[in-house]
């Protein structure tokens, strides 16, 4: 039974995965009411049983395919994981600045167009043992140095003015990780434009012009 949207941790309650995830077959169900589950609840707060239910198997029929909950949660992390890295790669520009605003772009897309994924991939990677975090925490440390390289070089080319590039990454990267938790089909805006919009609000916070 789906969760009232006053009761619910995130505004968005559609089950999106990036595309090339197979979604077919019984595996597939699994991971897609995995994902609307720990989305709503948490991952301590949804049992094998709720998730069988969800599916319409049985716990024999879900242990099949995944050894354990933890199994399936390790993996939507890892897709997560790899789909915001993957939109970091391809976010190309001529120099920094260009290069801060594609990067920016995609970091917020990846967070509106996903936001359940989203959520499960940065709020539940503490309920994984650490041999299972270990290669999301590999992937999401790629992914920030790509966004400090960008910082730096800004810096070094007099384009940018930042305090401290700790401080800046941080506040760039948590106002684009919270798009997940607010942004739903109720808000007017699509993710490009919001994308666009904490775009130029990155390139304000480093005293960067802003392209007309």
């Amino acid at each position: 039974m789906a969760i009232p949207l006053e009761q619910r941790r995130i505004a968005a309650d559609e089950v999106r995965l990036p595309a090339g995830v197979p979604l077919e077959g019984t595996k597939g169900r699994i991971l897609q009411e995995a994902l609307r589950l720990f989305a709503e609840r948490g991952f301590h707060g949804t049992s094998i049983r709720d998730l069988a239910d969800a599916c319409g198997i049985r716990s024999a029929t879900l242990y099949a395919h995944y050894p354990t909950k933890e199994h399936v949660l390790a993996e939507l992390i890892r897709i997560g994981h790899e789909d915001h890295r993957d939109r970091l790669l391809r976010a190309e520009g001529a120099d920094p600045v260009s290069r801060l605003r594609a990067v920016v772009r995609a970091h917020v897309l990846a967070h509106a167009e996903h936001p359940l994924l989203a959520v499960v991939a940065t709020n539940e990677l503490h309920a994984l043992s650490p041999e299972m975090a270990a290669p999301a925490l590999l992937i999401r440390a790629n992914a920030r140095q790509m966004m400090y390289d960008v910082l730096d070089e800004g810096l070094a080319q007099g384009l940018f003015e930042m305090p401290d590039t700790f401080l800046v990454l941080n506040a760039i990267s948590g106002m684009g990780i919270r798009v997940a938790n607010w942004y739903g089909t109720d808000v007017p805006y699509t993710p490009q434009e919001i994308a666009d919009a904490y775009a130029d609000l990155a390139l304000r916070i480093v005293g960067a012009t802003v392209p007309r």
